[in-house]
């Protein structure tokens, strides 16, 4: 980790804003290397930008308010990852299929910020609502494959969420057992898709 810089002077119009975004990446970034909100410390933060303890107070009251806002930038990165990769897929199966690819690598691929967002005790202390709109993108594009006869008809909301507990499941194990004999990730999603969706996947 980096030492504090001697001093930083009074910021300029503006700079009040970029000096917040720069916290919160940081503490995405030691969250990261963390996994763990409770690790955290406001004084940490700081001394990785170079800055007092102080300024770090000025946007956020404490520990639990900018890991809150940590892991809502990390969710919506997620979620426009997400709803890229539908995009660019083409098609209801393979927007759904690219959907839930994503949601199982980055989870897979960020294993601090993923136990942090699900598994950390700041659930339990904060209004985490912001995690629904995942959901709720996953519930629409099971809906697309039910509509266009490419999935069985059912409830698309217990499909989605059968699928996210599933993908959950599987990335959790990955991560807390690694000495498993794991397939690719892909594989499994895709079967997981098969079984819970009905996909008929190419």
């Amino acid at each position: 980790m980096g030492t504090a810089s001697p001093s930083r002077g009074r910021n300029r119009r503006g700079q009040g804003d970029r000096l917040r975004e720069e916290i919160v990446a940081t503490a995405l970034r030691l969250l990261e290397e963390l996994g763990d909100d409770e690790a955290l410390s406001l004084r940490a933060v700081a001394r990785e930008i170079g800055i007092a303890a102080t300024s770090v107070y000025l946007h956020f009251a404490d520990r639990d308010a900018l890991v809150l806002a940590a892991m809502e930038r990390s969710h919506a990165d997620l979620v426009r990852a997400c709803d890229d990769a539908e995009a660019a897929a083409g098609g209801p199966v393979g927007g759904l299929r690219a959907r839930v690819q994503v949601m199982g690598t980055w989870s897979h691929e960020h294993p601090g910020l993923y136990k942090v967002l699900h598994e950390s005790t700041v659930n339990q202390r904060c209004d985490m609502s912001f995690k629904m709109e995942l959901g709720k993108r996953t519930v629409e594009a099971v809906q697309r494959c039910m509509d266009a006869d490419l999935a069985p008809a059912g409830d698309a909301a217990a499909v989605a969420l059968d699928l996210r507990a599933a993908v959950h499941g599987a990335v959790s194990m990955r991560v807390n057992q690694p000495g498993l004999p794991w397939e690719p990730l892909e594989e499994q999603v895709d079967r997981l898709l098969t079984k819970l969706a009905g996909l008929r996947l190419p």
